[in-house]
Order: C-alpha cells, then structure tokens, then sequence
C-alpha cells in the first residue's frame, strides 16, 4: 500500500491484453484531464500486451502497473482500490478514450461532498450506443425501478465506470466476488450510509477492439442481491451504523 498527495486521485484501470485501446485512452487523459491523476494499469500476467505497449509511453501523469492479486476483472479492480490511499478512486475501462473529459467534473462534485460519482448513461446527456437488446433491457429495467420505485439516487446502478471515496472504501467491505458486482455494491452500501452520491451524463459504445468482459447473465444472480439490499433500504428503513457513530 502506498502513499499519495492528498489532492491527487487514482484512476483504476484493469487491462487484459489492451495493447491496441490503451494508448489511445492515454492520450485522451492527456488532453482532457487537468485533475492530478496516479493512473493504476492492474493486470494479470507479465505478458499482458498492454504492458508492452506502455514502454515508452511519456506521460505528465504517474503510469503505476500493479499486478492483480486475485483473479480477472474483479480481482484487478479490487487490487486497484486497495493498492493507494488517495483521497478517492476512479475505477475507468480501457477501452474508453471518449470520457476522460468527465474525471474533472467527477472529482469536482467528490471534492463537494459526495462519496459516490457515477456516470449514467440513464440521464439527459447520457447514451449507450451498440449494446444488444438482450443486454440492454435488463439494465434499463434494473435502473428505472430502482431509481423510480425504490428511489435510489442513481440512474445507472451496473456501470463499473465510478469514482468511490476514500472514506467510503475505509468504511465497508466489498463482499462481492465477480465481475463489476463491486460497482453496485459500494454504491448500495453508501445510499444505506446516508452518504452523498451525484451524477454525471456519460456515453458508453460496444468495444471496438477486444473482447467485453462484461458479463449480464452470469453475474445476474449478484446483482440481484444488491438490487433487492436497495430495496431494503428504502422500504424496511434499514441504515448502517458508521463506527464514528457507535
């Protein structure tokens, strides 16, 4: 674990073989991000070709490859966010070189008080283009009943693409085991907090290079723990006790 400068952020990106989107996600941070980022390439072996791709690389933010400690996406993610102590995390895809122009704005509205940022692709402004059908429907019914039913303040509950505070991952424990579940559940756990959570419109288009490794269907059964734990909150009033609080 270590130290960061209180005003810099970390930005997580887990990679398997991204070699062809890495530099391109790169060079949009160097454009577009003003924010001082350590920007975290979590991978899984040593000849992952993004690691190749990145020698060279010249940067004016601090590149850090660290080598996942579990297992595929969520072990890299999980890695990520244990490996610093900035003031807040950025977990972000390496196959998006279109919103790196919203670290700026998510950071912003942490610094004003809000322990969860998540961009929507559910809100004016927001899209998602390219996503099958089978895929989409179920999202959409996912973050329309839990944002108008049971009222939870984020229209886009499965995005992975999320900033977490510090704060927040200090005060829970991520018991998810798969996939981008960590995403809803940390989101989940500070709505039952009482804690602030904001949002920024976000766009998100089917990958052109490599292969997703967002999978619906096979990570459906934990999302429906934490769906219903949202519903939890709202209709049984259940809250956590923060340990400054007890």
């Amino acid at each position: 674990m270590t130290a960061a400068a209180p005003d810099r952020v970390d930005v997580i990106i887990p990679v398997y073989n991204e070699g062809k989107n890495i530099l391109r996600v790169l060079d949009a941070f160097e454009r577009e991000v003003a924010t001082p980022v350590r920007i975290l390439i979590c991978y899984d072996q040593e000849t992952d070709t993004t690691l190749a791709a990145l020698n060279g690389v010249k940067s004016k933010f601090e590149i850090t490859p660290v080598q996942n400690r579990g297992k595929k996406a969520h072990g890299a993610i999980t890695t990520g966010l244990a490996f610093g102590r900035s003031p807040a995390a950025i977990v972000y895809m390496a196959d998006d070189d279109y919103n790196a122009g919203l670290i700026d704005r998510m950071v912003e509205k942490f610094r004003q008080g809000n322990d969860v940022v998540v961009p929507s692709r559910f809100i004016p402004g927001g899209s998602m283009e390219g996503c099958r059908w089978y895929k989409a429907l179920p999202l959409r019914v996912a973050a329309w009943t839990l944002a108008h039913i049971a009222r939870f303040p984020a229209h886009d509950p499965t995005n992975a693409f999320r900033l977490f505070s510090r704060r927040l991952l200090d005060a829970v424990t991520i018991e998810s085991t798969i996939g981008f579940t960590f995403s809803i559940e940390l989101t989940a756990k500070c709505h039952r907090l009482g804690w602030k959570i904001a949002e920024v419109p976000a766009q998100w288009r089917e990958r052109s290079e490599g292969k997703s490794r967002f999978r619906v269907f096979d990570w459906a059964g934990s999302y429906l723990r934490w769906y219903f734990y949202i519903f939890g909150t709202t209709f049984l009033r259940r809250r956590i006790a923060h340990p400054q609080e007890t």
